[in-house]
Parts: structure tokens; sequence; C-alpha cells
């Protein structure tokens, strides 16, 4: 159970913050950096929820079954973050830590065959844009690409570990982000957003 009384601490003061495991880093650490930018996807998520269920934007019932789905994606950022925040090499109560799982990737991947298989296939790359809900989950997916590329190098630092589920699951939420963005195009009836090569030449 997490009880915030008081938000500001002011041991971050000195520029470091503290691992779940209580070892305390600078606030630039890779490992820092890592969470905080799956946590920055967060955000960007956040926003792009409230894109697709205002009044002013909502684009039919895929827009109920979308939000949906990026609330649990939420939920599962933040035991993301739990999970880097407390690597295996820190752990050392034999608690049971928070750690992203098999099954956590494997609903991804269900929910993007459900949304890719009600799309037409792709003939082009596509742009970010169309729906204001389509263009915040493009930078979403962007955002976790960020994220993904933060984690693979505090993954290749020597003595640093990153849960390899955790990976997998940041690898496939961009891929989820970008189905979502085309079904929302499609749900509010912009369609694609197509690149065309050389049309500027």
């Amino acid at each position: 159970m997490v009880v915030l009384n008081k938000i500001y601490t002011r041991t971050g003061d000195d520029g470091t913050t503290a691992l779940g495991s209580g070892q305390r880093l600078a606030k630039d650490a890779k490992r820092v950096e890592a969470f905080g930018t799956v946590d920055e996807t967060n955000a960007v998520i956040g926003m792009a929820r409230h894109h697709i269920t205002s009044p002013q934007f909502s684009c039919g019932p895929n827009s109920v079954k979308i939000d949906a789905m990026l609330g649990r994606i939420q939920n599962d950022l933040f035991d993301l973050g739990a999970d880097l925040c407390v690597p295996d090499s820190a752990d050392r109560t034999g608690s049971q830590r928070l750690r992203i799982t098999p099954e956590h990737s494997a609903r991804l991947e269900a929910e993007i065959d459900e949304l890719n298989g009600e799309l037409a296939p792709l003939t082009s790359f596509v742009l970010p844009g169309g729906a204001p809900a389509a263009a915040v989950l493009h930078l979403a997916r962007t955002t976790a690409r960020r994220a993904e590329r933060r984690m693979v190098t505090l993954a290749a630092i020597p003595g640093e570990h990153v849960n390899e589920e955790a990976l997998r699951y940041i690898n496939r939420l961009s891929d989820f982000l970008f189905v979502a963005s085309r079904s929302m195009n499609e749900s509010c009836g912009f369609g694609d957003v197509l690149w065309v090569p050389g049309a500027n030449r």
C-alpha cells in the first residue's frame, strides 16, 4: 500500500533520487532516465485518453474500447516503472517485487491483433496526424520508443540488469500505439495519413 502524506521530502535537493531498494542515484543516471521516460510515456497516454473520451473529439464505440485498453496500459507502465526501480541486483529482501511478465505482452499482442483485424492493410508508411486522438497516440508511440532506447542503453551497461519481459513489453507497446492511432483515425473518419515518397520534389 502506498501512502503519500507529504509531497516534498527535500531528500532530492542534492540531485539524487532513491530506488525502491533504498539505493540513491543521480537523477540523470541511466536507470532513472529509463523509468523517467516510462513515466513520460504514461503522461502522454493520459493526454491521448483525454482526446479519446472528450465529447469534442470522441469517435464512436471504438473510443470506449481503446480507452479501456489504454487504462490497463497506464497501470502496466507503473508496474514497469517499479520493475526498473528495483533491479534484481539490488533486491536483497526476498520479497515479491513487481515484475513485467509474459502475460503483460501477451495481452498487448491480443489487443493489437483485435484492432489490426478491423483495419485495411497498409500500402505506405503512415504520417502522424489525422484525428487529435490519433496524433497524440503517435506522440505516445514515439515516447515509448525513446523509453525503449533508454532501457536498451541501461541493459548494455555491465552490472546493470533489465528484465527481458520489460524490454519485450515496451517494444510491443509502441506497436499497440501505432495500431490504436490507425484505429482512431478510422473511427473518426480520417483514414490513414499516408507518406508519399518524394511528394515535394
